[in-house]
């Protein structure tokens, strides 16, 4: 749920949803390649007793990789002016778009689509609503004009129960579910260069949290298997809760309405609230990760900021300053500027997705 403006009020995030139905309805196209900011070129140090050589081994022998390698080794480096204490050694990542796949729309919004095409037969008056026959229909020109409406089913369609039951739909349909284009399940679409970055950051004593613009909700009944991130390292969009007593039991209810949006501004946000100290290293992918990395690279000592550029529409998509989604134009404009180092998906990595799983293993 990426590219909202900053400041934007809870309201927004349920507008973005509508547009993004939107997105679904039209016909999934990359949009124009950029060259990327150059990035500084660095020496390639050892890391935790792992040769630079074996290290990342997903990533190609560049810039990029050189970079990460630099800075893991000079925060990790005992009696250096860089060092980093491990308490203080926090990475924070974007998830769509920069952990795992986002088009032709972030997965939870594919998600809450079919949840309200599931729950449309006990909603027989759905029938007369034209944003659903629009949505039913892929008319993507009626669903414009009806957004406001497609918003309102939407959350509708995605409250009124208990948060154990949304949590078991979500791992039902992410059984099930697979990508409309590439055909595997949604949650075989995590990066494998960045699964060994996580791997390369834990292992030196740092800390990783995710910080979407999705919720933690929908993130947490998938993501800590993915990544080997603590459930409770998720900072995300929240919706509306209440709490109630069903058959006797305390539950928690989910309501129409978002409480906080984690995008954009937001983020640093979220962060403070959550972790409480800025971290020292953020990647992303997106205008909606624009302050969030502003925000990790502006404290004092030793930062580093990275953005994915999607460039790639051979294995996986193409999209950047045009993008109706997930555009990054105003953080690659900053990139150069800022220091931040601009990963290239063409150029800097050897592979985007691990191998498909052995008989669904």
């Amino acid at each position: 749920m990426h590219d909202r403006q900053s400041g934007a009020r809870p309201r927004g995030a349920w507008q973005r949803l509508a547009g993004l139905a939107l997105c679904a309805c039209m016909t999934l196209g990359a949009c124009a390649s950029h060259e990327p900011p150059a990035t500084t070129q660095a020496t390639q140090p050892a890391t935790a007793g792992v040769p630079a050589a074996a290290a990342l081994p997903s990533w190609q022998d560049g810039a990029a990789r050189a970079a990460i390698l630099k800075f893991v080794a000079e925060v990790t480096q005992q009696g250096a002016p860089t060092y980093v204490p491990p308490e203080a050694r926090i990475a924070v990542f974007d998830n769509d778009g920069t952990l795992w796949s986002e088009q032709p729309m972030p997965f939870q919004a594919l998600f809450m689509i079919d949840r309200l095409k599931a729950a449309a037969p006990q909603h027989p008056e759905w029938r007369r609503n034209p944003a659903f026959k629009a949505l039913m229909a892929h008319d993507s020109a009626a669903l414009a004009k009806h957004q406001k409406a497609l918003l309102q089913l939407l959350a509708v369609a995605n409250s009124g129960m208990s948060t154990d039951e949304y949590d078991d739909s979500i791992r039902t349909w992410l059984a099930s579910a697979k990508h409309p284009s590439l055909d595997r399940p949604y949650t075989d679409l995590v990066y494998q260069p960045q699964l060994e970055l996580l791997d390369l950051l834990k292992a030196n004593g740092f800390t990783v949290w995710i910080v979407s613009g999705g919720t933690a909700e929908f993130m947490r009944v998938w993501a800590s298997k993915a990544y080997g991130i603590a459930p409770e390292h998720m900072v995300g969009t929240e919706e509306k809760l209440t709490y109630a007593t069903r058959d006797g039991k305390p539950v928690l209810i989910r309501e129409p309405g978002i409480d906080f949006v984690d995008d954009g501004a937001g983020k640093p946000v979220g962060i403070f609230r959550a972790i409480g100290q800025r971290p020292i290293l953020a990647f992303g992918n997106s205008d909606g990760d624009r302050e969030m990395l502003e925000y990790v690279t502006g404290g004092a000592g030793p930062s580093l900021g990275l953005l994915l550029h999607h460039d790639d529409a051979a294995r996986e998509f193409a999209y950047d300053r045009n993008a109706g989604s997930a555009r990054l134009d105003k953080a690659w404009d900053e990139a150069q500027s800022r220091g931040w180092v601009v990963v290239s998906m063409k150029q800097d990595w050897k592979t985007v997705y691990p191998a498909p799983k052995a008989n669904g293993q």
